[in-house]
């Protein structure tokens, strides 16, 4: 399966849970991500690409299979490598 997402990869819960709230209030995702994320992606807006469904932890793709095409999670998603904001692309 191929999964395209785009993300916002923070430290912390609490970074999370602002950068949620800054969305919900109209803020653009990509902008976000360009400000906040400490992932390489952060400077394509959290872009992630197409990708085979095995390159993402486990935690990663259970939360964006969850996910309507367009849909941004709700909740901030933990892996090893810090808490994501998911945003699922267009299948």
């Amino acid at each position: 399966m191929i999964v395209h997402a785009s993300h916002i990869l923070v430290r912390h819960q609490y970074e999370a849970e602002d950068i949620l709230t800054k969305l919900r209030g109209g803020d653009s995702f990509e902008e976000l991500a360009r400000k906040w994320s400490m992932c390489s992606s952060a400077k394509v807006g959290g872009d992630l690409g197409p990708a085979p469904s095995h390159r993402f932890h486990e935690d990663f793709l259970d939360a964006y299979l969850l996910l309507k095409s367009g849909e941004v999670s709700k909740t901030p998603v933990r892996t090893p490598f810090g808490f994501h904001i998911l945003l699922r692309h267009s299948d």
